[in-house]
């Protein structure tokens, strides 16, 4: 929280602004007009807000070699295959597998006086007990109603609960960078605790999940805060306290309410969240790939991959298209394209616009539900091939899985690039599938040769190349 200092200087600054102000009061009435107003204090936000803040703490019983050993060993890759496991798993396979209880504490808030309750989802996930503390002391057992992990938001319920005081919930769409915002939780296990700041920025990507938007504050959020709400300066919720960057202190992330509004909706019907698939694979359109396409100052999402049977394919739409709008919607970036498409409907038909061949077209796509996508095998692939600096393979099923790419994906793939060559000097990288050349489409290594043998060596060549972690890049070799 940002500390303001207080300046006095007793008689010579009282003489010094009475001049300032006979002799330059068109300047000061310029700056009165561009005050900033800081609040006196938030005594009666707090008061008000106060009765429905929860402290949250639950208990989990975890098996293993003691929170010590998950402490520093635990798995920090999610639902991936953690590298530790096959190291240390014969270890405690073979070993006494010991049961203790792990503790840990959260916020959460009141949307509902019967006992609906909010909060993040790793606060209550994997849970065994659940209590919630109120403002007042009272204490209840909790359920879990529905948790959504892609958005780290869960709903739980009290038992028994009545009449209990539930906050208003603002519109985060309107908030604005340099409002001010109130933070209300349990850092620490530190029980109603408020704090202060404003929002620094909205629509932060931190890589939690794939639907990141958070709102950025420098209200003082610590461990314990997750699931708290943001309150902005009418009491109402305008986000989700919910991050923190260790590195960096002073920084905190909140979830948008308008964001979590649609998920805890979802979860108080079914206890799950439903979103809608297009069934296409995406990437941002960079200032190269737009040109690669011959499109000036167009902004949209380029189709890398259509995925078989899925909506995006029975509507026609094909790899190579640019995605503009989404039911009127203008999309700029993956991510954009990926949330409208998640919070529509499953079942809804959806119009699609789309750029392709330089022509603007729109269809009328019914998205599907979306599920998680699996994993693919990973195997080791052969050489073969040289052209322009370049050792290319064919891309078989097995190469594409070793490299994350779908098996039926075409093109070849570049294993060596040659020191001081045109393809070296260029910025192509081993690992790089090349999927045309001169706009011509490049399926195997017969193609490749084919194509590249026809070019002059005088002649520039253009590349659209497919490259793990980065999807689409366009790349010109110069002679």
């Amino acid at each position: 929280m940002k500390r303001f200092k207080t300046i006095t200087g007793g008689f010579l600054f009282l003489m010094i602004m009475m001049f300032i102000s006979f002799g330059c009061g068109s300047g000061i009435a310029a700056q009165k007009k561009n005050t900033v107003m800081v609040p006196a204090n938030f005594s009666e936000l707090a008061e008000k807000a106060k009765p429905g803040v929860v402290n949250i703490r639950t208990v989990k019983t975890v098996k293993g070699g003691g929170p010590v050993f998950r402490h520093f060993y635990g798995n920090p890759y999610d639902n991936e295959q953690n590298p530790f496991d096959e190291f240390f798993a014969p270890f405690f396979e073979n070993g006494p597998q010991r049961e203790f209880k792990q503790r840990s504490l959260g916020s959460g808030f009141v949307i509902d006086k019967t006992g609906y309750i909010v909060t993040n989802n790793h606060v209550i996930e994997g849970a065994d007990e659940i209590s919630v503390s109120l403002a007042n002391d009272k204490e209840f057992d909790a359920e879990v109603v529905g948790r959504d992990r892609n958005t780290d938001l869960a709903l739980i319920k009290i038992k028994n609960a009545k009449n209990l005081t539930q906050l208003p919930m603002g519109n985060s769409d309107q908030l604005k960078v340099g409002s001010w915002v109130v933070a209300i939780g349990s850092p620490f296990g530190l029980e109603q605790t408020v704090t202060a700041g404003i929002v620094s920025a909205k629509g932060r990507v931190i890589e939690a999940g794939p639907y990141d938007d958070f709102i950025q504050t420098d209200a003082s959020i610590n461990p314990g805060n997750s699931g708290g709400p943001l309150l902005d300066l009418d009491g109402e919720v305008v986000g989700i306290n919910t991050a923190i960057v260790a590195s960096g202190s002073g920084i905190g992330f909140a979830i948008p309410i308008n964001m979590v509004k649609n998920v805890v909706s979802q979860l108080k019907k079914g206890g799950e969240v439903s979103r809608g698939w297009l069934g296409v694979g995406i990437q941002d359109l960079t200032e190269e790939l737009a040109d690669y396409y011959g499109l000036k100052n167009q902004k949209g999402v380029l189709v890398t991959q259509v995925f078989e049977g899925d909506p995006a394919e029975k509507a026609g739409i094909r790899p190579n298209d640019i995605i503009t709008a989404v039911d009127g919607k203008k999309v700029e970036t993956g991510r954009e394209l990926s949330r409208i498409v998640a919070d529509t409907p499953v079942g809804k038909k959806a119009r699609i616009d789309y750029i392709r061949d330089g022509r603007s077209k729109s269809v009328r796509v019914v998205l599907s539900k979306r599920t998680d996508e699996k994993e693919l095998a990973s195997r080791k692939p052969k050489e073969n091939g040289d052209e322009i600096g370049l050792v290319v393979q064919d891309l078989t099923p097995d190469i594409a899985s070793h490299f994350g790419l779908n098996e039926d994906d075409t093109g070849v793939l570049v294993v060596k690039v040659k020191n001081d060559s045109r393809a070296s000097k260029a910025g192509i990288e081993p690992g790089d599938v090349i999927k045309e050349v001169n706009h011509q489409s490049v399926n195997n290594v017969a193609e490749y040769n084919k194509i590249i043998g026809g070019i002059n060596s005088k002649k520039e060549i253009s590349l659209l190349l497919k490259r793990r972690n980065q999807a689409f890049v366009a790349i010109k070799i110069n002679p």
